[in-house]
C-alpha cells in the first residue's frame, strides 16, 4: 500500500513537470538508426528509433514482446505512446525491432533464440554508452514486454551492463490455460495474408482476428486500437520462445540481476495471473510473489482492470508515469 501511494504522489509530481519540461527543451529529437550487430557470427542489423530529449543522460532501450515491433512502444493512434511520456519525462528512449521483425535483420529463424536476441541487445547497450548512434548515454535501463522483458532480463542477467530493468507482462508463475489458449492462435506467418508465402519460414504470428482474446482480453474492446494493431502485427520465432520461456520465467535467471528492477502486469493478464499462477490483485501482492526471484532492489506495479498488452489499455498513461517514477527514482535522468 505505501508504495502504491508512494509510486502515486511521483507519478504526480512527474506528471506535473512534463508541461516546463517540454516548454523549456521542446520536443525528443528522433532518428532512425541501423545498429550493425553480430549474430551467431553473422553480421545482422538491428533498427530502431532513438529519441533524445534535450540533456538526458538516460536512456531506455525498449524491447517489444512475441508478434510485436517497435510500434508497440509507440502506437500511431496518438494516445498510447510510451516512448512519448517517457521523453516527456526527460528520458531518451531507443525502441528497437528485434532481429526477425521490423525493419532489422531477418535470420532464419530456428537460428533465434532469447539468449541470441539478449547478446545483440548487450551490442546495441555498449553502442548507446559509446555514442555509436549519435548521443552518448551515461545510463540505459534495458525494458522489455512479454518475451521482450525475458530477452531483457537474460541480458542483464548475463552482461550486467545496465543500470535498471524494467519487465512488463511476465512474472515467474504462468498461468498454464492463458499461455495455451494464447498459443493456440499462432500460425506460421508465411500462412497469414499479411505477410504472405514469400515470407521467411519458421516464423509464427497470429491468426486474423484473435489478438484481442490473445493480449487484450478482459480489458476493453477499442475497435480502432484492435484494427490498427491488427495491421502492424508482426513475428516471433518458436525457438526464442522456448529459451524465453524456459530460462527467464520458469528459471531464477532474474537473481543474476544486479541493479533495480520494475515489474508491472495488468490485474487481468491470463498468461500470468490468477490460480495457480501470480496474485495480481495489487502491486503488494505481485511483490510477494516475484520476491523471491531476485536480490535486486524490486518494485512493482499493476494497471487495473486491463490484460496482457498493457501499453494498448485505456488507463496506460498510469503505468507511463510509474515508469517514468520509478526511474527517476533508482536510476536518474
Amino acid at each position: 500500500m505505501r508504495y502504491s501511494l508512494a509510486v502515486g504522489l511521483v507519478a504526480l509530481l512527474v506528471a506535473s513537470s512534463l508541461t516546463p519540461a517540454s516548454a523549456a527543451t521542446g520536443p525528443a529529437a528522433c532518428r532512425d538508426v541501423d545498429a550493425p550487430v553480430t549474430a551467431l557470427g553473422k553480421r545482422e542489423v538491428v533498427r530502431g528509433t532513438l529519441c533524445t530529449p534535450a540533456g538526458a543522460a538516460t536512456v531506455q532501450l525498449l524491447i517489444p514482446g512475441a508478434t510485436y515491433n517497435s510500434s508497440y512502444w509507440d502506437f500511431p493512434d496518438g494516445a498510447h505512446s510510451f516512448r512519448v511520456a517517457q521523453n516527456e519525462a526527460g528520458f531518451a528512449t531507443f525502441t528497437i525491432d528485434r532481429l526477425g521483425t521490423g525493419r532489422s535483420s531477418k535470420p532464419l529463424a530456428v537460428t533465434l533464440t532469447a539468449f541470441t536476441q539478449a547478446d545483440v541487445v548487450h551490442q546495441v547497450v555498449g553502442g548507446l554508452r559509446t555514442g555509436a548512434y549519435g548521443p552518448r548515454f551515461d545510463r540505459v535501463i534495458v525494458g522489455g514486454h512479454s518475451l521482450g522483458a525475458a530477452i531483457a532480463v537474460i541480458e542483464a542477467g548475463t552482461y550486467r551492463d545496465v543500470d535498471g530493468v524494467l519487465v512488463t507482462g511476465m512474472t515467474h508463475r504462468v498461468n498454464p490455460p492463458g499461455v495455451v489458449g494464447a498459443f493456440a492462435n499462432f500460425r506460421p506467418a508465411n500462412l497469414d495474408p499479411k505477410f504472405g508465402l514469400l515470407h521467411p519460414l519458421g516464423y509464427l504470428t497470429t491468426a486474423p482476428g484473435t489478438r484481442y482474446a490473445s493480449f487484450h482480453a478482459p480489458g476493453p474492446l477499442v475497435r480502432r486500437v484492435a484494427e490498427l494493431e491488427e495491421s502492424l502485427k508482426d513475428v516471433f520465432s518458436p525457438t526464442e520462445a522456448v529459451d524465453g520461456l524456459g530460462v527467464a520465467v520458469l528459471l531464477p535467471y532474474s537473481r543474476l540481476i544486479t541493479v533495480p528492477v520494475l515489474s508491472v502486469v495488468g490485474s487481468r493478464d491470463s498468461a500470468v495471473c490468477g490460480p495457480p499462477a501470480t496474485d495480481c490483485s495489487s502491486a503488494e501482492a505481485v511483490l510477494a510473489a516475484e520476491a523471491p526471484y531476485y536480490t535486486a532492489p524490486l518494485r512493482t506495479f499493476v494497471l487495473a482492470g486491463y490484460g496482457h498488452s498493457i501499453n494498448l489499455a485505456p488507463n496506460a498513461r498510469e503505468y507511463y508515469s510509474a515508469v517514468a517514477g520509478w526511474a527517476l527514482d533508482e536510476v536518474g535522468r
